[in-house]
């Protein structure tokens, strides 16, 4: 998604949540400045997605079960965060891991040590994971939901999940699947539920429809 598209989306959630867009835009320079040689290109990333069919991950209470009935060597595996653990719980390591990490790091460093490519998300709220984690870190990939700058690209997208959804998009999946999306679970607090709402809205965009 280009930018200026995504800019009153944008917006539009900054003023739905109360973040700051100038706390967005300094997290964003800081991992900008963090990655140096870390900086993954699209190339890889490319060549995994563009013509694949796509098994995006969310890490809701269904992920479990239905991560069940994959046939995962059909796909390539896109992990939203949290959901990298259930995976590994599986055995299976997820080919891109998609993250602001705030789930269970310590799996996504796991998994990027055994070929995860990382895509990290940089926001005013993970500044300081941003600094203690990407250290730690090879074949990182900088985003941001501001205006994307050096080192940094804004595919488009607000939650991990959604924003796996708009990167499989972007670099040419022929289809995406998604397991572990609960955009109803009763169980989480208010700004997660809210958050939740966002990330279905988002993603039904990201798939061509406005419904």
């Amino acid at each position: 998604m280009d930018y200026k598209e995504w800019e009153p989306i944008y917006e539009e959630i900054l003023a739905d949540f109360g973040f700051s867009k100038g706390e967005d835009e300094r997290a964003a320079r800081i991992l900008s400045g963090m990655l140096g040689e870390k900086s993954q290109d699209l190339t890889p990333l490319r060549e995994l997605i563009s013509g694949r069919d796509v098994l995006v991950c969310g890490n809701g209470p269904s992920l479990d079960k239905e991560l069940e009935r994959i046939e995962f060597e059909k796909y390539i595996i896109i992990a939203a965060d949290g959901a990298t653990s259930g995976l590994l719980q599986k055995g299976k390591v997820p080919h891109i891991i998609v993250t602001d990490l705030d789930g269970k790091v310590g799996d996504e460093i796991e998994a990027n040590r055994r070929g995860a490519l990382m895509v990290v998300h940089a926001h005013g709220d993970n500044i300081g994971a941003l600094l203690r984690f990407v250290p730690k870190l090879k074949n990182v990939l900088g985003t941001t939901q501001a205006e994307p700058i050096e080192k940094l690209h804004n595919f488009g997208g607000f939650t991990d999940g959604d924003r796996c959804v708009f990167l499989a998009r972007a670099l040419g999946a022929r289809s995406i699947i998604l397991v572990g999306f609960d955009f109803e679970d009763p169980k989480v607090g208010a700004i997660k539920r809210k958050k939740l709402r966002w990330a279905k809205k988002l993603i039904k965009r990201a798939l061509g429809s406005r419904a």
